[in-house]
């Protein structure tokens, strides 16, 4: 098995050298040539989903981890990965960017022939191989998962038991019933310290870091999306008060966003903004006993009725245009129910019907004067809003990612256990080479996923910018969650499409995962332009 781990390293490194070239000769790219950057990005991102997954399986093997099946997993894997670099990357299911376009015909050629790229394109037994993964999967084996920490993995252990008990077995009628995750099971979550994962230990936090908020994440929305992003609005609002707020705004929320006492609600996005934060219009205007009145809309925001505390990104100098005039506010509101889901004065809401993410439901928000309290301006100062979201990002897109991993995980499990059930012309669908190879498949793109998803939330433990790395783990994991779950339904066949079936919810929550925190064409954009200027690329090779 140590020979196919230093095929990937070697490969690792072929790979680097591809995109290298590939981001050299796209160096003056300008606005018109925005598919070539995408493409670029995508090229990318594969090529440090495959560094992940060999830094994995080469951390696996030193542990004595390293199994036959995770052996299974990194040879089909690489196959795959390999042959779209050499070959082309979907971008989307319609959307194939090739060396072509490029101009990287023959540079293509030589990196499909190197040594040890070419060791994993022309294996002769790939079929036999994915045949073996599925036979091992169906008995119950699953790839190394271990962190190679003590701490790290009682976590895992906690959480899966936990989901696997309170929320996966009533998932699928609350969505049907589109009911808000019930306040019983917040606080239960609460009670196992979800919501203060990364909120420091002196404001009554666990101070973990991202990979345990990653892990958490992940858990939880293997058994439904909902209560895995659940913990994203209290980890938004504790980043941007733990990095910008003052000491009286930290003692004063941090705590009770840790212990689940006031559940918090991003309010960024507008109707005619989106992803352009610049044009925001939102007005936030002094008064005359020195707080804040907001006017303006919002929308998409997420579990606003039954939030307690608001982070709203408004505009407070209409003097200064673009990001310069943004500033944050904190602003308190009191908690809606069923009857009276916005009771406060100067704030009115608008429920958005969805098709899935139902379980804390969205809406656009209205403001008219709406008040908020003298020291409800984050850190003190003005315009510093649209900096002090920036510094959420990289924690809110790996988290995204994390969730991604927890509905393709359960997509796959509903797959493998319908697969082992139905019969079809007097065998299991199991049996069948497309169905097994759907389900094996799927479970290389998953481990690849995670581990890029990890590596981001590594580095920002560190301490070091990940913003491309968490871009990167986003881009891959939504892309995952969705062709796991869509190909989870058609191993339903008929039955997939039928609402009574989990799957159905499953698929209608992957799809959510490529359009928030930053459509995919965004976390395209960023990562290209990112790597184009320079930033440090997650596609280094960290094998070694």
């Amino acid at each position: 098995m140590r020979d196919w781990i230093e095929a990937a390293q070697d490969a690792v490194r072929a790979c680097d050298g591809f995109v290298e070239t590939m981001r050299d000769g796209l160096a003056t790219a300008g606005d018109e040539d925005q598919r070539l950057l995408h493409g670029f990005a995508w090229y990318a991102t594969t090529a440090a989903a495959l560094s992940a997954t060999a830094q994995w399986a080469h951390s696996a093997l030193e542990r004595g981890s390293f199994a036959a099946i995770d052996a299974l997993v990194l040879r089909i894997g690489f196959g795959e990965y390999l042959g779209q670099i050499a070959h082309g990357v979907a971008m989307s299911q319609s959307e194939i960017v090739r060396p072509a376009e490029f101009g990287l015909v023959a540079e293509a050629r030589v990196f499909a022939d190197d040594p040890a790229v070419a060791r994993f394109l022309s294996s002769p037994d790939t079929a036999a191989l994915r045949r073996e993964l599925a036979e091992r999967l169906a008995a119950g084996e699953r790839p190394c998962e271990s962190f190679g920490d003590e701490t790290l993995d009682l976590i895992r252990d906690q959480f899966r038991a936990f989901t696997a008990t309170r929320i996966a077995p009533h998932a699928h009628r609350w969505h049907l019933e589109d009911a808000l995750i019930p306040l019983e099971l917040v606080d239960e979550m609460a009670a196992l310290g979800v919501f203060g994962v990364c909120i420091a230990e002196d404001h009554g936090g666990l101070g973990l870091g991202k990979l345990a908020m990653a892990l958490v994440s992940e858990e939880l929305s293997r058994g439904w999306i909902c209560a895995g992003s659940l913990g994203t609005r209290s980890e938004i609002a504790g980043e941007l008060i733990g990095a910008n707020g003052t000491e009286a705004q930290k003692a004063k929320f941090l705590p009770r966003l840790a212990d689940g006492s006031i559940l918090p609600t991003a309010v960024f996005t507008e109707p005619d903004a989106g992803s352009d934060l610049a044009s925001l219009r939102t007005r936030a205007r002094r008064d005359a006993k020195g707080g804040w009145r907001i006017d303006g809309a919002k929308t998409w925001i997420t579990h606003a009725a039954r939030a307690d505390l608001m982070t709203v990104l408004v505009r407070t100098d209409s003097d200064t245009p673009g990001y310069g005039g943004l500033s944050m506010l904190l602003a308190e509101k009191t908690r809606g129910t069923e009857a009276d889901p916005f009771p406060d004065e100067g704030l009115a809401g608008e429920e958005i019907e969805v098709l899935g993410y139902r379980g804390m439901r969205e809406y656009s928000l209205g403001f008219e004067g709406f008040s908020v309290a003298e020291d409800g301006l984050l850190g003190g100062e003005e315009g510093k809003g649209f900096k002090q979201l920036m510094q959420t990002f990289e924690g809110a897109r790996i988290q995204t990612a994390a969730r991604a991993i927890g509905v393709a995980w359960n997509a796959f499990d509903l797959a493998l256990s319908y697969a082992g059930q139905r019969s079809q012309f007097g065998k299991a669908l199991l049996e069948f080479p497309r169905v097994s190879d759907k389900l094996a498949l799927m479970v290389c793109e998953i481990v690849m996923a995670r581990e890029l998803t990890y590596s981001a939330a590594r580095e920002k433990d560190r301490g070091e910018r990940c913003d491309i790395d968490a871009g990167m783990a986003k881009l891959i994991a939504a892309r995952t969650a969705w062709g796991a779950a869509d190909n989870a339904l058609q191993v339903h066949g008929g039955n997939g499409y039928a609402l009574e079936y989990e799957i159905s919810r499953v698929l209608c929550d992957a799809r959510i995962l490529n359009i928030f925190e930053g459509a995919g064409e965004i976390q395209a954009q960023v990562v290209g332009r990112g790597l184009l200027a320079g930033t440090r690329s997650a596609a280094q090779s960290k094998t070694g």
